[in-house]
């Protein structure tokens, strides 16, 4: 599975709401205001043109622009780093404000069921759509699954 297998498996609607929730004060925060400006081609990076270039983004998706669905889920995840917080707090994962430290091997904590017990945990606290994207980023850069984890509800 690849990051923009992610995507396409959480659907178009879950991506558009995904774009929604970017925050431009966070690129700048984590300095990666600049460099998402280049890799999405934007001139400005905004709530108006984040959503006017959400379609294109998508092309790009399913085109396999690679580069590009990385830079994003970097974007996406950083907008959101309380709730990764909550959960690595939840799963009792060592991390530093979201972020794993270097020398951490996180994955003993992925206990079999994790993303069930993440999903009914957290889904009335979070955007859905950024959480089921969390746990499937996990999945695929940590865990190395070969499918795309998708709750029996589906993404609103």
């Amino acid at each position: 599975m690849q990051i923009s297998d992610v995507y396409l498996g959480l659907g178009q609607e879950a991506f558009a709401q995904l774009i929604r929730g970017i925050s431009i004060g966070r690129l700048k925060t984590y300095r990666i205001y600049e460099g998402f400006k280049v890799r999405a081609h934007l001139t400005k990076v905004n709530t108006e043109a984040l959503r006017k270039a959400s379609p294109r983004f998508w092309t790009r998706i399913v085109e396999g622009d690679v580069d590009f669905a990385k830079d994003l889920a970097q974007a996406i995840l950083v907008s959101h780093l309380d709730m990764i917080a909550a959960v690595l707090d939840w799963l009792n994962v060592p991390h530093e404000n979201g972020f794993f430290a270097k020398d951490l091997d996180p994955k003993p904590f992925f206990t079999q069921g994790w993303e069930e017990r993440v999903y009914e945990k957290f889904r009335s606290l979070y955007p859905e759509a950024v959480l089921v994207f969390y746990m499937n980023h996990l999945r695929w850069e940590l865990l190395g699954a070969e499918e795309v984890f998708r709750p029996a509800a589906s993404l609103a």
